[in-house]
């Protein structure tokens, strides 16, 4: 049984920090994972890293097939490199599970080829399009520290930043 965990709000300085490999697959790992799972479908998002949840491993969680007709497609990505980006891009209006309510259009590889270690211990590697590029690239920044809004320019950044800031405080959570 899988239980939802709160998600960090920006800014946090975990959501700042470079996250730690993760060595080999645990109970611990897989227990994360559920939960991440859960927490990002009840939230609801297409992604969710660890450091979202204010664990600071290589783990992330998507699925980014939004049609509710669609079957779930949830994938659990350890240790996420990629591999292989296309030359071409894609603009795609991003958002973020820890910076609620706030959008911004960030132009990323349309393409990208992604291996990691799934929770069955073996490497798996996999090319991504469209959403789920925009996705895994996304989840994989907040591995390494970076925000979405990272990419734009430093006044739009400092605005969603004063906008959270004045959001945690009318939540009581600053």
């Amino acid at each position: 049984m899988s239980s939802l965990r709160p998600i960090l709000i920006h800014p946090d300085p975990r959501l700042k920090k470079v996250c730690e490999p993760v060595a080999r697959i645990t109970p611990e790992i897989e227990t994360l994972a559920a939960d991440m799972l859960a927490t990002m479908y009840d939230a609801p998002g297409v992604g969710l890293a660890a450091p979202q949840v204010g664990v600071l491993s290589r783990v992330f969680v998507m699925d980014a097939n939004r049609d509710p007709e669609a079957e779930r497609r949830p994938l659990v990505l350890v240790n996420p490199e990629v591999t292989w980006e296309s030359e071409e891009l894609n603009t795609y209006e991003e958002g973020c599970l820890s910076i609620p309510e706030q959008y911004a259009d960030v132009t990323r590889p349309k393409q990208v080829r992604l291996q990691w270690m799934g929770l069955d211990g073996k490497t798996h590697e996999e090319e991504f399009d469209g959403l789920w590029a925009t996705c895994a690239q996304h989840e994989l920044d907040h591995l390494n520290g970076v925000l979405f809004i990272d990419h734009l320019s430093a006044i739009k950044r400092q605005m969603i930043t004063r906008r959270m800031v004045k959001l945690k405080r009318e939540k009581g959570r600053a």
